[in-house]
């Protein structure tokens, strides 16, 4: 399977919402969303040369199908302005009809490819370069709409919209202007207001700036919309032309919605901590809703960031709100289409202005400027603001894939004497671009010196690591000696691992080493290779503790977080016990206890995993019911893997779902264990209150020492899942 495209077994009940969430949340959201969506719709539709309602339909399915069989619960699809000069060009060449047709052609060809799990390519895309797509994009709505505000129409580009600007500014519009700077004001500062966010601002200033304008009788441009929709439908044809001409222009609709689509989701993704996309199923629906927009005469359908961020924007928590969306859009277009040409289009105009401002973070450039990839972004940004989407994006991919192959050349390779030792050191990335200037410094060294490699690098592949073992042997071979530093260094090359550069690995398996030695060695290794990381240790030590995550987990000495999750120091907040223990709230287990409260209540963390494993000591002995050796104070803890125990007793057996192997009694009850202690974790009012709110993610985690794997756990069968598959869109246990 592929790590975004989950087993069928666990699809539907993960889409499963509660309707408190959808009322509360998702309802909100979808009127907003549906308040921008008509007016664009339109907007884009005219645009493009096609009837109105073919964007008014392209809307409606895109909210509808896209948003049901999508796997992007937040985004929401529809016409796009990223197709405007595709669509004007086939409407133009072979007529409405017969676009409708390529359209729905394309959208087939979507399917095959969502089919073919080609969708999370779209994950290799440097983040640098989502978020200048993002702040591009925010940058041309932003002046786009800026001209309606003012009360004129938008220009076809940014250059355009920039060059008309000063004379947009001179004309007079009060009425336009009025509303436009209401509606911005409105949304600046309700999110200010005590107690009201439960509505979200972007509504609260599109129905007070609409009445006001009513009760006033304000001269403003309003939405207009068709007198009688239905009639305007075209439905497809067969496009009249060349079979080569025929099969590119579906290619290009396919491939354009396809991209824009996915850049959407993984863009969206970085908006909000729910459940992340599968860009595989994404694709696939995507390409039924292109089918169906097609089959019904309308425009084709993508991913649209505008929709998507307003989406996230307004609070909506799943795929509810786009589907909620496209139906307000087929209700009031077909039976209160007067009540929606009440609304200014400069009040929709300064929803949009503020929407595409804060696609433009702060937060997210000081991050990329901190990692070097500020120019990435700019160029990303700017390309996508002036020359187009595709372009923009493709301009930021080819600087990022220079920079890296310029970082993957880039290494230093000194040779200095000190003391009668000649100390070679080497640091950056070290491959085959670097073996000649890596070998010249080697070959430099004296014959029969004594030679100290201080090896500090990112990367090492084969070629260097056969380069630097070759003069090693004929070093030692003319009588010198070469002492490699250790220290520095994890890797494996093609499968392989060398003594060298894996210390720790060596350890384990000589057992009569003095591991007191050892790890004052290991102390003094660190020390000497501390400087890549101090910098970052004395912004913690200064700044404090900011993790994300309360990872729980055995105390055994096999597991390491920090090696399982790949994450850092200051990146999580750790706790580990014998049987990765959480004792219902009261239990007197007060270490416990105060470790979830100050993580939750003082740290603020988003995310809490249990983690259990594979061949666990404790569980072992609980069905032992303890060894007869084990001490008062293990027996008296032990006592809380009883409910473990009991709920193991009563389940069905579990499978590992890559092996397929059956698990031992005492893994069967260690997965049983995990989801135990995610319930006695809602026992605590802060941990329950905080998931209830949203801002706090429950997770499961069953490591298998044995394969060095990790599984999801969920609270139901099949109880196991692939981490690679669920991890990405699965929030807790419970939303599975």
């Amino acid at each position: 399977m592929s790590p975004n495209h989950s087993p069928p077994s666990s699809g539907p009940a993960r889409d499963r919402v509660p309707w408190r969430s959808v009322l509360r949340h998702d309802l909100p959201a979808s009127l907003v969303v549906f308040l921008i969506a008509i007016p664009l719709s339109l907007g884009i539709a005219a645009a493009s040369g096609a009837p109105l309602i073919a964007g008014l339909v392209a809307a409606v399915v895109g909210g509808v199908v896209a948003g049901a069989l999508g796997g992007s619960p937040l985004q929401v699809s529809g016409p796009a302005a990223g197709l405007t000069v595709v669509v004007a060009g086939l409407a133009t060449q072979y007529g409405w009809a017969a676009t409708a047709g390529i359209t729905c052609a394309a959208g087939l060809l979507q399917i095959l490819l969502g089919v073919t799990r080609v969708g999370r390519l779209a994950l290799s895309l440097s983040p640098a370069v989502v978020h200048g797509m993002l702040a591009g994009i925010g940058v041309t709505i932003a002046v786009q709409q800026l001209h309606v505000v003012l009360g004129g129409r938008a220009q076809s580009s940014l250059i355009a919209n920039l060059a008309e600007l000063p004379e947009q500014l001179l004309a007079h519009h009060p009425g336009s202007v009025l509303v436009g700077v209401l509606t911005v004001v409105i949304l600046l500062v309700w999110p200010r207001l005590p107690k009201v966010n439960l509505v979200p601002a972007p509504l609260v200033a599109v129905v007070t700036v609409t009445a006001s304008a009513a009760a006033y009788m304000v001269d403003v441009t309003r939405v207009s919309l068709p007198d009688e929709p239905l009639k305007e439908l075209i439905l497809p044809a067969l496009p009249h032309g060349g079979p080569l001409e025929i099969a590119t222009a579906i290619l290009t609709v396919a491939l354009v919605a396809s991209v824009e689509s996915l850049l959407s989701a993984v863009a969206i993704d970085k908006l909000h901590r729910g459940k992340r996309s599968n860009l595989d199923r994404e694709l696939i629906g995507q390409g039924a809703a292109n089918a169906v927009c097609g089959a019904l005469g309308g425009m084709p359908v993508t991913g649209v960031i505008v929709r998507s961020s307003t989406n996230v924007a307004a609070g909506a928590r799943s795929r509810a709100s786009a589907i909620l969306h496209g139906l307000w859009i087929a209700v009031f277009v077909l039976a209160a289409g007067a009540m929606l040409e009440l609304i200014p289009m400069a009040a929709l105009a300064g929803v949009l202005l503020v929407t595409g401002l804060r696609l433009v973070q702060l937060a997210h450039i000081r991050t990329l400027k901190r990692h070097d990839e500020l120019l990435v972004y700019v160029v990303t940004a700017a390309g996508v603001a002036v020359l187009g989407l595709a372009e923009g994006v493709l301009a930021g991919l080819v600087l990022a894939l220079g920079r890296v192959l310029y970082r993957l050349a880039r290494a230093t390779v000194t040779a200095t004497e000190e003391d009668g030792v000649w100390i070679v050191r080497i640091r950056g990335t070290l491959v085959f671009l670097g073996v000649a200037s890596l070998v010249r410094t080697l070959r430099a060294i004296p014959v029969g010196a004594k030679v100290q490699v201080d090896l500090q690098v990112n990367h090492l592949d084969h070629a260097a690591y056969e380069a630097i073992e070759d003069w090693r042997r004929g070093h030692l071979a003319r009588g010198g000696s070469v002492v490699m530093n250790r220290s520095a260094f994890r890797s494996a090359l093609h499968g392989e691992t060398h003594r060298w550069i894996i210390p720790w690995q060596q350890r384990q398996v000589v057992p009569e080493v003095d591991q007191r030695a050892a790890m004052l060695d290991g102390i003094r290794e660190f020390e000497a290779t501390a400087e890549s990381i101090r910098p970052m240790m004395a912004r913690l030590a200064v700044d404090g503790q900011r993790p994300a995550q309360l990872f729980i987990t055995c105390a055994d000495s096999r597991i390491v977080p920090n090696m399982i999750t790949t994450s850092g120091p200051g990146d999580q907040f750790c706790v580990r016990n014998v049987g990765n223990l959480v004792p219902p709230y009261g239990s007197n287990s007060n270490s416990v206890d105060a470790a979830v409260e100050y993580a939750v209540e003082v740290l603020g963390v988003t995310s809490i995993v249990v983690c259990g494993h594979s061949h666990c000591g404790a569980t072992t002995a609980a069905l032992e019911a303890a060894s007869p050796e084990s001490g008062s104070g293990l027996k008296s803890w032990l006592r809380h893997l009883e409910a473990s125990v009991r709920r193991s007793a009563a389940l069905p057996d579990i499978v590992d779902p890559v092996t397929g192997i059956k698990l031992s009694p005492a893994d069967k009850l260690a997965v049983t264990n995990v989801a135990v202690q995610l319930e006695n974790l809602r026992t605590f009012a802060c941990v329950r209150k905080a998931e209830e709110s949203g801002r706090l993610e429950l997770t499961g985690l069953y490591f298998d020492i044995s394969a060095a794997a990790a599984r999801l756990v969920l609270e139901r069968e099949p109880y196991l899942v692939r981490a690679d598959e669920e991890l990405a869109t699965a929030t807790s246990p419970a939303d599975i």
